[in-house]
């Protein structure tokens, strides 16, 4: 019998009293009655739904049905429960992330009181990446490489224009990992403009998340600066916000994790394209530079487009 059979035959209050009373000792059908407070006829068919199910067995002593309790089948439902526990409970897994996000999100709603609440905040990111800058440039600037790590983890790009020149036009959409066939909701969407472009040594754009009416949530003015290292490439990134509206909140809380889990994917990418290159160390750090609250932002945080961590 399956763990589904028992969580749906203990799931009655009725019946889970009774396992409780079973647990204490075998009674007969009469003294569970009496000790539930029901009606026999009700003890009865309780008790052979958990019979049924395998949680207790029965025999009959003369003219009573003595029940007695399977402490296998518990234990078995608890072990299956506590993997399901530790599945969820894993450190630093998709669920840490969620709990973070909230967190912040808690914190950022509490700020977003009116416009231009966020205007000056500013995020920096660094990141040693196995590869030399002409390499790292393509995967910032060459859609087909920019779209195999533009997004945070359990996000997939969906739509993406990068015109790598000043005054090009950015288009970026994203959708769940998991959303095969397109039929849930997009994730989040941004648009933008590129201004400055130095092919291996600078790249500026301004980037704003879309809120679901259409409009601006926020601009993210990003600075990436790249300098050769002996191992590869140092990149630094610089965010800046301005024009924020008291709907971005959900999008800010989700910059810090969302972007740095770009970044993560850019140097897996960078270190799959360059398997004869010393690799740098893949991680690296931010800081919200204002000293404010900053959180997480995954597909399943929220279930909408807040997940404007992506939006680099």
């Amino acid at each position: 019998m399956d763990a589904l059979a028992h969580l749906t035959a203990l799931a009655d209050p009725a019946r889970w009293r009774l396992v409780g009373l079973l647990a204490e000792q075998p009674r007969s059908v009469g003294v569970l009655a009496q000790l539930a407070q029901a009606r026999q006829p009700q003890t009865t068919k309780h008790l052979q739904t958990l019979e049924r199910a395998g949680v207790v067995t029965s025999r009959r002593t003369g003219q009573r049905r003595i029940y007695a309790l399977k402490p296998g089948p518990l234990r078995d439902l608890a072990a299956a429960l506590g993997r399901l526990a530790d599945t969820a409970d894993q450190s630093g897994g998709p669920h840490t992330t969620y709990d973070r996000y909230g967190l912040s999100l808690d914190a950022e709603r509490l700020a977003a009181r009116e416009w231009g609440w966020a205007d000056g905040r500013s995020f920096r990111f660094h990141r040693p990446l196995t590869g030399r800058p002409e390499l790292v440039w393509r995967h910032l600037a060459e859609t087909p490489l920019l779209a195999l790590w533009w997004t945070p983890d359990d996000l997939r790009v969906s739509e993406l224009v990068f015109e790598a020149r000043p005054g090009g036009r950015i288009v970026h959409e994203y959708r769940d990992a998991e959303d095969a066939d397109d039929s849930d909701l997009v994730a989040g969407r941004a648009e933008g403009v590129v201004e400055d472009v130095r092919p291996g040594e600078h790249l500026a754009y301004r980037l704003s998340p879309l809120l679901p009416d259409g409009s601006l949530a926020f601009t993210a003015h990003v600075d990436m600066g790249l300098r050769p290292t002996d191992t590869g490439t140092d990149l630094d990134v610089h965010w800046r916000i301005t024009d924020s509206t008291v709907d971005s909140a959900d999008f800010i809380a989700g910059i810090e994790i969302g972007f740095g889990q770009s970044l993560d994917k850019l140097a897996a990418a960078l270190t799959d394209t360059s398997p004869n290159t010393d690799t740098a160390a893949a991680t690296g750090t931010v800081t919200d530079t204002t000293g404010t609250a900053t959180g997480t932002a995954t597909g399943t945080a929220t279930g909408t487009a807040t997940d404007t961590g992506s939006a680099t």
